[in-house]
């Protein structure tokens, strides 16, 4: 097979077929383009080009005469790979998975170790295993699992469920290796379990938090289970179910860093395998789904639209495809979604009735998103009247002539639950019913909520007889902003408990409860409004309205804020469940930033907003559809994923500098949506507001980000004019030519958007320090015995923020620097000045450490002296002359999170 093994594949009929003999790279080659063109752009469909010869109308989807006749058409999936490096891929299925028998080393009773190197979504809201001897209740000995964003350690002492000990899952990579120990009795009355990750199994292995430690020394279960890569147990709650991903290296070691007792190695064996024999001796066996391959897809998308062309004496006949990723389905639709209270309140699967009453102006009547429920007959009201609740729509206006009616299909007897928001000014000058609720099978045929010129009060109504208090709450908090209301009736030994509350939205819950004897709920059978001339002068908005067949209900909460606060990486995540739309996080949710309240809008620009307010870079997965978004911090300080040298081989031209004002923007406004604004100008520099010669003028941009508070939105135009003022050359675009260099090609092939890469001894015409990139993009075409990519890139420099205890990102400049004397070429000592702040480090531990000094980065080997500190440095070759008064900075940057310090 030519390099790079390139198979095109279509899915016709359900099955995966290889198309790649029919490739027509004659006419035109295969190119995948990725990713966004700038930072400030948001990222493009990915798409993929190529050609297929259709002589015989194979590729024509209505010729009856073509194999996949009804098989292709509109959204046919497609891929594209290459050969790769080979693990085992597991689909998540319960019945995919990796097992090995039962042995003697594997029955370990104390202190355990359980290691993983896995390629999978860290965020995934599924129960996933990685690896364990748990095979359901009573065969339950330990499992290493991720769920709920957090790595989980579970043990049994008996076979049945048992202890567990888990830590929030840090901002990984999409390749990474995870580990957990357990230390049975750690010496103090308790165990000890600790969590660890790593680039791969080889480590270096980094603590994850601070050790869990619990109360009682712990054993195993010894049990007769299998040990399985990926082991299902739907019997858990949630089911576990192996990993959706790619495996690489598994270890379990009896003992911390102890014997090595399981080590299957998926990388080692040939694709196809189905059984094998790992390093210490156990046979295992693929079950179901489970693959080894080699197989690295490059593109998983759609194939929209199957043009025919030939050429005019009909040599040539061909389908020229442009197939696209999810992105570009999404942005098809125009639809935007409903209000967060519309969409999460039919949800509750007690709910009997809902009339969300988001109509518009004109409309005659409020409907209901719930099957067999007819919509309220409304007459008097004023609709989409208020929009100021964050969770939904416009809501309608009740005023004296309003009238409303609304019938509750039958639900069972003993227990229900009416909730609704709405907004009152002022308490009236004369009572009137705000409600009033009919019921059957219980004591009260009717409940009246009114309100009094004080007090808000619930009445119970037998036939004709007068009204029976049985709750009654005072409280000016019920007024004047936005409220849930709530009555709530529940029957238990012959007595029934009525709630009366309302819950400032955001805020606190208030109200009375009390228990009636003899009393019984029966259920709700229909709804009622006629305020009457009490509300002529005062507001009362309202909406929402639903009946329950239960008590206890939180289906509103959070959603009646519009999930204020919640942060962009939860929103992103839980957007893709209720959408359906497959959304992987590379990061944490919790190291996102805090939002807005989310506004009825589509669902790619809701992603997309969630993207902005934090920062990070919105895509899709390469592997399958599915989008992807990478976390701002988790672009901070990395390390390259791919290193090349301007020297070796696989840089190829055009590497083409430009030192221009694309991106530059030195006046930067933030304003939160519904809320204030700040403002970051830079001042003095090259870079700054002032006109030339002293800066460049004004490059002002200003921006509307969803966003929790307002003290959000200063820090964020500080890292937004951090960003745009950064006086370097750009390098656009990175050209690697892999058919020169295929030892970097597994590397190149790594590379996603937000990844870091380097370019080493640059020529003599360029700044003499390592060129630093993040890539945001690429486009890679394929020829036979050809694979090019091209790197779409931003500077990465300004990513290089300070961490503490980080040897190359954890050290920080004074406030001032400068040489005390002119200095040439061939001088080995810098004599400088601290003009600010505190002085350098003498601590020869601390070097060396490189410095910048008039452009040249120069490694400093010793710093000596008390007030005037001379840097003693190894000259190599020379450097340039630099002026006294020249100021110098640590290379790398020194930054604290949306701040700017030193570099």
């Amino acid at each position: 097979m030519a390099w790079p093994d390139l198979r095109v594949e279509i899915q016709a009929g359900g099955m995966w077929t290889d198309i790649t003999a029919d490739t027509f790279t004659r006419r035109q080659q295969i190119t995948i383009t990725r990713g966004r063109a700038d930072e400030a752009a948001r990222t493009d469909p990915a798409r993929c080009q190529l050609g297929l010869n259709n002589r015989d109308g194979r590729y024509s989807p209505r010729n009856p005469m073509s194999p996949y006749y009804g098989l292709i058409g509109r959204n046919t999936p497609i891929r594209v790979s290459v050969a790769g490096p080979t693990r085992l891929v597991l689909d998540g299925a319960t019945s995919g998975t990796v097992s090995t028998p039962d042995a003697a080393p594997l029955d370990i009773v104390g202190d355990i170790d359980l290691r993983a190197e896995v390629e999978i979504d860290w965020t995934a809201a599924v129960n996933q295993v990685l690896i364990g001897k748990w095979a359901g209740p009573d065969q339950r000995s330990y499992a290493l699992r991720v769920y709920d964003q957090q790595i989980w350690l579970s043990w049994s002492e008996t076979g049945a469920n048992g202890p567990t000990a888990a830590v929030p899952i840090p901002t990984l990579p999409d390749h990474a290796a995870v580990r957990a120990t357990l230390d049975v009795d750690n010496g103090a009355g308790g165990r000890t379990v600790t969590f660890y990750w790593a680039p791969t199994l080889a480590g270096p292995w980094t603590q994850i938090g601070d050790p869990v430690v619990q109360a009682t020394p712990t054993r195993i279960y010894s049990g007769p289970a299998p040990l399985l890569v990926g082991a299902p147990d739907p019997a858990t709650n949630p089911p576990r179910v192996p990993f959706t991903g790619s495996g690489y290296r598994f270890e379990v070691r009896s003992g911390i860093n102890g014997t090595m007792v399981a080590a299957p190695d998926f990388t080692v064996l040939a694709p196809g395998t189905t059984g094998f024999v790992d390093a210490v001796g156990h046979t295992w066996t693929l079950q179901g789904t489970a693959e080894i391959t080699d197989r690295l897809v490059r593109f998983a998308g759609e194939v929209s639209s199957w043009p025919s062309r030939w050429g005019v004496a009909g040599q040539d006949v061909w389908v020229p495809i442009e197939a696209a990723g999810i992105l570009r389905r999404l942005g098809q639709g125009a639809k935007a979604l409903d209000s967060t209270l519309r969409r999460r309140v039919p949800t509750d699967p007690n709910l009997l009735a809902y009339w969300p009453m988001e109509e518009s102006r004109d409309a005659t009547q409020a409907y209901s998103p719930i099957a067999g429920v007819a919509p309220m007959a409304a007459a008097g009201i004023e609709f989409a009247a208020a929009d100021t609740l964050a969770g939904s729509a416009a809501l309608p206006k009740i005023g004296p002539t309003t009238v409303l009616n609304a019938r509750v299909p039958t639900g069972p007897n003993g227990a229900w639950r009416i909730e609704c928001v709405y907004q009152l000014d002022q308490m009236p000058a004369a009572q009137f019913t705000l409600m009033e609720i009919s019921t059957a099978g219980g004591t009260y045929a009717r409940l009246q909520v009114v309100i009094t010129t004080t007090s808000v009060r619930l009445y119970g109504v037998i036939g004709e007889n007068p009204p029976v208090q049985l709750l009654g709450v005072l409280g000016t908090d019920f007024l004047t902003t936005w409220n849930r209301l709530q009555i709530r009736a529940e029957t238990a030994g012959g007595s029934t408990t009525f709630h009366l509350n309302w819950i400032t939205i955001g805020g606190a819950e208030r109200g009375l409860s009390d228990t009636m004897a003899s009393v019984t709920a029966g259920h709700v059978t229909a709804l009622s409004m006629a305020p009457g001339a009490a509300l002529d002068q005062l507001a009362l908005y309202l909406g929402h309205l639903s009946v329950m067949s239960v008590v206890n209900s939180a289906i509103y909460s959070s959603a009646d804020t519009g999930f204020t606060g919640e942060t962009a990486g939860a929103r992103m995540l839980r957007l893709s469940q209720e959408e359906g739309v497959p959304v992987a996080l590379s990061g944490a949710p919790d190291d996102t930033l805090g939002m807005g309240p989310q506004r009825p809008d589509t669902l790619l620009d809701l992603l997309g907003q969630a993207a902005d307010t934090d920062g990070g870079i919105l895509g899709e997965q390469r592997d399958r559809l599915a989008l992807r978004y990478r976390v701002r911090t988790g672009l901070y300080s990395q390390p390259p994923a791919l290193e090349l040298d301007y020297q070796g081989p696989g840089l190829a031209p055009p590497l083409d500098p430009v030192d221009d004002d694309a991106d530059v923007r030195n006046d930067i406004t933030i304003t939160r949506i519904g809320g204030s604004s700040a403002r970051a100008v830079l001042e003095e520099g090259p870079l700054s507001v002032q006109p030339p010669p002293n800066g460049v003028g004004v490059y002002d941009e200003s921006v509307s980000l969803s966003l929790a508070t307002d003290d959000q939105a200063e820090p964020i135009a500080a890292w937004r004019l951090w960003l745009g003022t950064q006086d370097e050359i750009r390098y656009p675009s990175v050209h690697v030519d892999l058919a020169k260099a295929p030892h970097l090609a597994d590397a190149a092939a790594a590379v996603v958007e937000g990844d870091r890469i380097t370019i080493a001894n640059p020529p003599a015409w360029l700044p003499p320090e390592t060129i630093d990139l993040i890539v945001q993009g690429y486009t890679e075409t394929f020829l036979p015995h050809r694979w090019d990519i091209t790197f779409t890139c931003t500077p990465g420099r300004p990513w290089n923020v300070g961490h503490t205890d980080n040897p190359q990102f954890g050290r920080v400049d004074t406030d001032g620097t400068q040489l005390a004397a002119a200095v040439t070429a061939d001088d080995a000592t810098l004599p400088l000045a601290v003009t600010d702040g505190p002085l350098w480090t003498t601590d020869p531990a601390d070097c060396p450490l490189d410095i910048r000094v008039g452009g040249e980065i120069m490694t400093v080997t010793q710093i000596t002296g008390a007030v005037q500190d001379r840097f003693d440095r190894t000259v190599t070759g020379g450097w340039g002359t630099t002026d006294t008064g020249e100021t110098w900075t640590l290379t790398g940057g020194a930054t604290s999170d949306y701040s700017v310090q030193g570099a």
